[in-house]
């Protein structure tokens, strides 16, 4: 038995988890049953079994498909909780000898993933073939509540104070850029005055994102006020507006080095005042840390470094050799 927070080991069986969380990712009783070898009625009859026992509907059909009722989302998000628990601890109890084991969720910012994803997942596969990876991507906003709530083992996280707990290590800082569309900015030498930048219409994230307060915060000490055209909370969908000259845009130096390289947009590091964003690793705040957890989290720092804050500033020496204020 497997207990969903809230009820007891009586209440549900794995067979029902199982069901009510493939019935909400496949939307169709149908295509759940196929996916757990079952027939239809017993995945039916374990759906029906389980709101009984609840007294409320998980369900809705709907044009779509079946949809989570209210209640059925909240029972749909710890019944995969529960899954996963028990998906990790049957992999640390039956370990390989002298083999690190597990499995481990790691949250990634959007702006990182792209250069990290890979050699990460390369480093872990080669050096602990017991781990298996899960790797998810979003703001920074939502890797620390997937952190709180345990959807997620470790994440890189920024503007996230050491003082926020002992779960949290400082990495390195990383400059804001401004950036335009392909020879807007003629001179990468010389770093872009905040007072440059909103001279022109500006592509933003949207409020709260964490860049967006980062860049209110500037606006605000130096004085002047942005009044974006756009703000959407897509990297690519900025970079892709900023490229086709419809605005200019402010984006952590990462998630543009290799743009500007190679022609596809121009730009150079903010400043009067210069913007920095401090990288942190989290992990979930728990008293335990699996093996498998500190693992994947020392490899994940140790790529960041390399992929991300070495590997950019040597991209950027390269880039721009003499950066300065006007």
């Amino acid at each position: 038995m497997a207990c969903v927070p809230g009820m007891t080991g009586a209440d549900v069986d794995l067979r029902q988890l199982r069901a009510v969380v493939m019935v909400a990712e496949t939307a169709s009783v149908t295509r759940a049953a196929a996916v757990l070898h079952l027939v239809q009625p017993a995945v039916t009859r374990q759906i029906r079994t389980l709101e009984q026992e609840l007294g409320v509907t998980l369900y809705e059909r709907s044009k779509t498909g079946m949809t989570t009722t209210e209640a059925g989302t909240i029972v749909v998000e710890r019944a995969r909780r529960a899954l996963a628990e028990l998906e990790r601890a049957r992999a640390e109890i039956h370990p390989v000898a002298g083999a690190i084991r597990g499995i481990v969720t790691v949250g990634l910012l959007d702006s990182v993933s792209g250069e990290i994803a890979e050699p990460l997942v390369a480093a872990v596969t080669s050096r602990y073939p017991g781990i298996r990876l899960r790797l998810l991507s979003g703001y920074s906003g939502h890797l620390k509540e997937w952190l709180d709530t345990g959807v997620a083992d470790v994440a890189v996280l920024y503007n996230l104070t050491s003082s926020a707990g002992p779960h949290v290590r400082p990495i390195g800082d990383e400059s804001l850029w401004a950036v335009a569309a392909p020879n807007a900015w003629r001179d990468p030498e010389r770093n872009i005055p905040l007072r440059e930048l909103v001279r022109h219409p500006v592509v933003m994230p949207a409020a709260p994102h964490g860049l967006r307060t980062l860049i209110d915060e500037a606006c605000a000490a130096a004085g002047v006020e942005i009044t974006p055209v756009v703000e959407t909370n897509s990297m690519h969908v900025q970079k892709l507006l900023v490229a086709s000259g419809l605005g200019w845009s402010v984006l952590p130096r990462i998630g543009v080095v290799n743009d500007i390289a190679n022609g596809r947009l121009s730009g150079a590091p903010l400043c009067d005042p210069a913007v920095d964003r401090s990288i942190v690793l989290a992990r979930s705040p728990s008293s335990r840390v699996p093996p498998a957890v500190e693992a994947v989290g020392q490899e994940l720092e140790r790529q960041i470094r390399r992929h991300v804050l070495d590997g950019v500033r040597g991209l950027v020496a390269d880039l721009v050799p003499v950066a300065r204020s006007r």
